[in-house]
């Protein structure tokens, strides 16, 4: 705990009026900016913070006393451990559902979808470690399902979260299986769909259902609280849309 505190206190992200400190997923991170700035239009004495990384270390990070208000996790697992535990005061809602693409830095014809990945040209694919990561799970359901998965295993590269998997993807491998509201930050603003990306057939893989949680530093902060209801609103529903979610 004394760890975990000393490291906050250097990070100046200690809970205090007027700011509302949010452990996001790696892939929701795209769509923060956003949403943040949508909804300090209505809330402009408000100051939303954001710490992003996988799910499973944020959760680690809020066991051992991160004063975290809102964990926006990318599955429903989590938060709901977090709830059981008592960290979590509120039940776990799904405030959007993700999606997989397939990405190769350079241009192809990825009109085969995932069988492009048994082309010789293709030695590294990167993709989130299924043990730990929701999207890594749901692309080891989409290449098994498209009996892709035993044949491809020694050409996968891991990465800890969608975010190191998106660099992966980008800079050390040839494809990667990535979440779709990546596609929104600048560094893919020179790729096109069907030249350089193409969504997975979604029904090779269960829906990846993110979970939202109110947690113990935010339940009496009506800040935190307003911005927990914003995130499950229409308006927060329509930024998710158009950063390649869907919405329950």
């Amino acid at each position: 705990m004394r760890r975990f505190l000393g490291l906050f206190l250097l990070g100046g992200l200690l809970v205090r009026a007027g700011v509302v400190t949010v452990a996001v997923a790696a892939n929701a991170s795209y769509a923060m900016p956003a949403l943040i700035h949508r909804f300090i239009q209505t809330h402009p004495e408000t100051t939303i913070r954001t710490v992003v990384g996988s799910s499973g270390k944020l959760t680690a990070q809020i066991r051992h006393g991160a004063p975290y208000q809102l964990f926006l996790s990318a599955d429903m697992g989590y938060p709901e451990a977090l709830r059981r535990s008592g960290e979590a005061v509120t039940e776990p809602k799904v405030y959007a559902r993700g999606a997989l693409v397939l990405f190769t830095a350079a241009p192809r014809n990825l009109s085969a979808g995932l069988k492009v990945l048994g082309d010789p040209s293709i030695r590294r694919i990167a993709l989130a470690n299924p043990r730990t990561a929701p999207y890594g799970r749901a692309a080891k359901e989409a290449l098994q399902k498209s009996g892709l998965w035993k044949r491809l295993q020694k050409k996968f590269v891991y990465g800890e979260s969608v975010g190191q998997t998106v660099i992966y993807a980008l800079k050390a491998a040839d494809a990667g299986l990535i979440a779709k509201s990546a596609l929104h930050s600048p560094a893919f603003a020179a790729y096109r769909a069907g030249r350089n990306w193409v969504d997975v057939d979604p029904a090779l893989y269960r829906p990846i259902e993110q979970g939202i949680v109110l947690l113990k530093a935010g339940a009496s902060d009506p800040e935190a609280r307003a911005f927990y209801a914003f995130l499950l609103g229409p308006e927060a529903g329509r930024i998710f849309r158009t950063y390649g979610y869907l919405r329950p």
